[in-house]
């Protein structure tokens, strides 16, 4: 569970140049106090009264330096100086300690967590995305950092500086009139404490707020996702039906209810202030009025004051900011803690150090049990030697165990009893990365990334020759629809692949496979949505690389299989069969059942 100081620690690695910044920014701060005490003193010396005493002798000493006497001449000489170089001698340095350095430290943490929310991407189990759409998990990351960029310069640059300028305040009518500055310090911590006590009410409501737009936008991104769905069971009017409702929902909590609540709150704290304001004015001019203050302090009081109180608006309003943005960074966090899945590659390859594997295709599953959920197993004692350069075949009803046995071969997860042998090598004692690179896969639906054909065919290796990617893709059945494209190899697919047809898309991933050189190569129901034009082109392409590697291959159709070395048919998690497509169909199994089924039409299930 994420927690405040977690938004905190966002920016701890530039914590001395932060500090440094923020101090340098609240020095100016305070320093821009002396004009208003200055002018007071101008005041005094205009309408013939003494100036302070540390002032007296700063004067005294600049006449002694100079040779002219201190009089009230010298006095305002050097009362413009000083007002001349603090107002206009920090010009040209506080734009950099300012824009320049809060924004660099900004920009600097987003690149460095957007890198880091980019590999907690890359290692959250796969189990994960089945639960939380790309819509959802983009818009909270997005959210995230752009919340956490746009707090940093205005709580660093604005709001701490502030608070640095109010102590400061407190300090010089302090020096002048020490009940006043009580007066003044009471009151400004009550309004504060009374601004944030609503601004966490209201922070609460806006974390809720913020959970609920995560949904209504993670529905449009599905509604995006799935358009031609849409149309086709013409549902648009339900899916805007439904969003309208969710947006009207949203509409009354942050018009009626969060932001009626900023609201109310400003109303009440600038009635506050003027109060507080009003009450100064009319305790200083008593002191005036008193002889207990000179007319040039009432002026540096009142100045002053007016500006502690007109600080409060921003402060509150920097505070505002925050709690608005508060519950988009604390989702980021949480985000950010979930812990890295098993199956979770390594980020950073050593192409020197970094293992290299090679293996003669030989897969050995051993007593292997698994399951998803505790006391639900979903393959239980398998037990399965593939030969090197073997086709294996994996066949059965939906929900056997088929494609689940090959997300353990990939080390998506790791088997409750049993293992899986390569070479005799244990999974588990192998570098993960080293062993999936030694590994291809074409599902069902190929993903296909928005770029060009030869991007996407050299995904998997990208040192392969032009002169490789042609065969592979020749061997796929691919290379003569791609010649036919426009730009051929450059032709761009568009986003997941949208201009290429099924099959092509299939070809295309077959191809990849390929490329990749490797040492295992599995067909996970690769042909099971293609129709028959296509399924050809695809079986001819796997006809071609019989032999040349180990394959697994996984087929609802039982015609992508005769021709494999060995068919294991699967039922409720366990291998009921093994043999050839001869075999099996003399033996009268469910292999038989399931091929009488298929010749006659029906479905399988």
């Amino acid at each position: 569970m994420a927690k405040f100081q977690d938004v905190i620690y966002h920016y701890r690695k530039y914590w001395l140049i932060s500090v440094l910044s923020s101090g340098a920014m609240s020095l100016f701060e305070i320093i821009d106090l002396f004009v208003p005490y200055a002018i007071g003193q101008i005041l005094n010396v205009l309408s013939g009264q003494p100036l302070d005493r540390p002032l007296q002798n700063f004067v005294g000493a600049i006449g002694s330096l100079t040779g002219r006497p201190p009089d009230s001449s010298l006095s305002l000489i050097v009362l413009l100086g000083l007002v001349g170089l603090v107002s206009v001698g920090r010009a040209p340095l506080q734009p950099w300690i300012g824009a320049w350095f809060f924004w660099d430290t900004a920009f600097r943490a987003r690149r460095d967590h957007a890198r880091k929310a980019l590999e907690k991407i890359l290692t959250l189990p796969l189990e994960f995305y089945d639960e939380n759409n790309p819509g959802r998990i983009a818009a909270r990351v997005a959210k995230g950092l752009s919340n956490h960029l746009w707090t940093y310069p205005e709580v660093m640059g604005q709001m701490f500086p502030k608070i640095f300028r109010v102590v400061g305040i407190f300090i010089v009518i302090g020096l002048i009139e020490w009940r006043i500055a009580v007066l003044l310090l009471l009151s400004f911590v009550g309004i504060i404490t009374f601004s944030l006590w609503g601004l966490a009410k209201l922070a609460d409501q806006e974390a809720a707020l913020d959970r609920y737009m995560e949904n209504t936008e993670s529905r449009t991104s599905e509604i995006i996702t799935n358009i031609k769905t849409v149309k086709a069971f013409a549902n648009e009017s339900q899916e805007l039906q439904r969003q309208r409702e969710r947006l009207d929902r949203e509409f009354k909590v942050v018009d009626y209810r969060i932001h009626k609540g900023y609201v109310t709150l400003g109303m009440w704290e600038r009635t506050i202030v003027q109060s507080c304001v009003f009450l100064v004015l009319a305790l200083s001019l008593w002191a005036v009025v008193q002889q207990q203050i000179s007319i040039g302090h009432f002026i540096t009081i009142l100045t002053v004051s007016s500006m502690a109180y007109a600080e409060v608006e921003p402060i509150t309003q920097l505070a505002e900011s925050f709690a608005r943005r508060y519950g988009a960074m604390i989702r980021f966090h949480e985000f950010m803690q979930l812990p890295a899945g098993q199956d979770a590659g390594n980020l950073v390859v050593d192409p020197v150090t970094a293992p290299q594997y090679r293996f003669t295709g030989k897969v050995e599953l051993s007593h292997l049990t698994f399951s998803y959920n505790p006391g639900r197993p979903v393959l239980q004692d398998i037990n399965l030697l593939i030969e090197p350069y073997q086709t294996v075949a994996l066949v059965g009803r939906s929900g056997s165990g088929k494609s689940t046995l090959v997300k353990l071969l990939f080390r998506y997860f790791e088997p409750d009893r049993g293992a899986i042998l390569v070479d005799g090598q244990d999974l588990r004692q192998l570098d993960v990365t080293a062993y999936r690179r030694r590994l291809a896969i074409v599902h069902q639906e190929v993903d296909v990334f928005n770029g060009s054909l030869l991007d996407n065919l050299t995904y998997g290796n990208r040192h392969a020759s032009f002169e490789e990617v042609v065969a592979a893709c020749k061997i796929a059945q691919a290379d003569e629809f791609i010649r036919q494209l426009p730009r051929g190899y450059a032709t761009t697919v568009g986003e997941r692949g949208v201009r290429l047809s099924g099959g092509q898309r299939q070809r295309l991933g077959i191809a990849r496979a390929l490329i990749m050189n490797p040492d295992v190569l599995i067909f996970d129901e690769a042909t099971s949505s293609l129709d028959y034009e296509s399924e050809r082109a695809i079986q001819l392409a796997m006809r071609s690389i019989l032999g040349t590697r180990t394959l697994i291959i996984i087929a609802h159709r039982l015609s992508t299989v005769r021709e494999a070395d060995k068919i294991v048919v699967m039922d409720q998690g366990r291998i009921v069969e093994v043999g050839n497509h001869d075999e099996l169909l003399h033996h009268g199994g469910i292999y038989q059942r399931l091929h009488s089924l298929q010749e006659t039409g029906e479905l399988l299930a």
